[in-house]
């Protein structure tokens, strides 16, 4: 495993020490090799299929497809194509921080690798809360009264959060299985809509009307805001090379990954939003339930009643595997980035028999249940989501400028001759580039604003400024403290 050198070029001798003194390299963390091809595909399509943003596609109506469209375009297509030459280039573990550190020096990949460390503290309630809106399914009118009854999100999210810890902390063999029953978990329920969509579709006629006018995207700002959402929807195809030396043959299975589960999330995305609009007018969807809607409405329709439950287990679960994906992956920050570098000793720290970066996973855990909390402070169970989305957001796609801006500024190293690069070479790279960073920026000035119809916008906004600035200031905060203290020892 090739690892950055203190010029910060790349070696292929025996990897060096990169992080805390108690780990002598990113192999040290659990079994090696243990993520196989077919694992890293299950991987990308379970964190990069999100069901609720189908919902929410949705509820804007037919002309979700066209916005999903130029998602693909303009954001997911010059994402993918940059994780497979940047992660061919430099296809050691750290991925991100290691491509933002070539390309800016230790500052910038530090507080990329922190902020996108941090995006997933918000991450986790969202998606869990989407979990927890659809396991009510599972029984029906017994469980509707618990629809907006905080207590039973938070109840719910802070139980699965530790679950989800716990198999982690075990270690990525055994974590991995989450992830990978997972990836079928977030497929059959989108088999499912669209089968039975394709039935309401032939026997009653589409609930919606698919026309040139309804599938034209209003241009105000209040149906602007979710353009947002649907971008997030097609991130994470990074996600893989934060544990690139934990892959087998990263370099090549890394791109065709990327490849082929990016065909898979693009027909997911748009085939579940068409097959809910046939069973569904986008009145009747809402952010945080709107597939179970379509397909309950479907099954009524059709009788098949017995699908119900077993269709919600699957989207929750999917939703599990989802967050325990993202939790393995981004918890190899603070190691092979070096993040550790500048936090106390503990998060150098493995755990004596799993070997797994426990301290990090058990504080990412901890933090989550801060936010679980925060979202919902003074605010409804939808208005909680919505401030809560609107921070993964934000801080999810700030790391995505840096990325963006290392693919154009790295266009200046000659590629080697294993590098997969960009059809067109270095003048199409850096004009993807410039692309995604445009769209990544939109995204993030989109995301400030609040959802149409939130009871509190003020706080909302508030909420989500805050909790940004908070957190880049504590990142910038331990980047200088850790600094000093390291020039201090020396």
């Amino acid at each position: 495993m090739p690892s950055p050198n203190a010029s910060g070029t790349s070696s292929r001798a025996e990897p060096s020490p990169i992080i805390a003194p108690s780990v002598t390299s990113s192999e040290s963390l659990g079994p090696k090799r243990a993520m196989g091809f077919l694992d890293l595909i299950l991987l990308y399509v379970v964190t990069g299929i999100s069901l609720r943003w189908i919902a929410t596609a949705a509820s804007a109506g037919p002309s979700a497809v066209v916005i999903w469209i130029a998602a693909w375009l303009l954001f997911y297509s010059p994402l993918a194509l940059s994780v497979i030459e940047l992660s061919s280039r430099y296809p050691q573990e750290g991925g991100l921080y290691v491509w933002t550190k070539q390309a800016f020096g230790d500052f910038a990949g530090f507080i990329c690798a922190w902020i996108y460390w941090t995006s997933n503290l918000p991450y986790f309630p969202t998606v869990l809360y989407f979990a927890a809106s659809n396991v009510l399914y599972m029984r029906g009118q017994h469980w509707n009264h618990l629809t907006n009854n905080p207590g039973f999100y938070i109840i719910f999210s802070s139980v699965t959060l530790v679950l989800i810890t716990v198999v982690n902390v075990i270690g990525l063999n055994v974590g991995k299985w989450l992830h990978n029953v997972g990836a079928f978990a977030m497929w059959a329920p989108v088999a499912i809509i669209i089968a039975m969509g394709s039935v309401a579709l032939h026997r009653f006629g589409s609930a919606t009307s698919f026309t040139l006018a309804t599938m034209l995207p209003s241009v105000h700002l209040k149906d602007m805001i979710f353009w947002s959402s649907l971008m997030f929807a097609f991130g994470g195809c990074e996600t893989a090379s934060f544990m690139g030396g934990e892959i087998r043959n990263a370099r090549r299975s890394i791109p065709r990954a990327v490849l082929i589960a990016g065909v898979t999330v693009t027909i997911a995305y748009l085939g579940g939003t068409i097959a809910v609009l046939w069973a569904l007018p986008k009145t009747q969807v809402n952010d945080l339930q709107g597939l179970m809607q379509a397909l309950t409405a479907t099954a009524n329709r059709i009788g098949l009643f017995w699908i119900i439950p077993i269709a919600a287990a699957l989207i929750a679960l999917s939703n599990l595997g989802a967050a325990g994906g993202y939790l393995a992956s981004v918890a190899r920050l603070p190691f092979v980035a070096g993040i550790d570098r500048f936090l106390p000793p503990a998060f150098g720290k493995l755990h004596p028999k799993w070997k797994s970066p426990y301290v990090a996973l058990i504080v990412q855990c901890a933090c989550g249940f801060l936010f679980v909390f925060l979202g919902q402070a003074g605010t409804s169970v939808k208005g909680a989501y919505d401030v809560l989305v609107s921070l993964s957001i934000i801080t999810y796609f700030l790391p995505y400028l840096f990325l963006f801006a290392a693919m154009f500024r790295l266009q200046r190293k000659a590629p080697g001759s294993q590098v997969i690069c960009v059809p067109g070479g270095t003048p199409v790279a850096r004009v993807l580039a410039i692309v995604g960073f445009l769209t990544s920026l939109l995204a993030i000035i989109l995301s400030f604003f609040p959802a149409p119809g939130e009871n509190h916008p003020t706080l909302a906004v508030v909420k989500v400024v805050a909790g940004t600035l908070v957190l880049i200031a504590i990142g910038a905060v331990l980047y200088q403290v850790g600094r000093k203290r390291s020039a201090q020892e020396s």
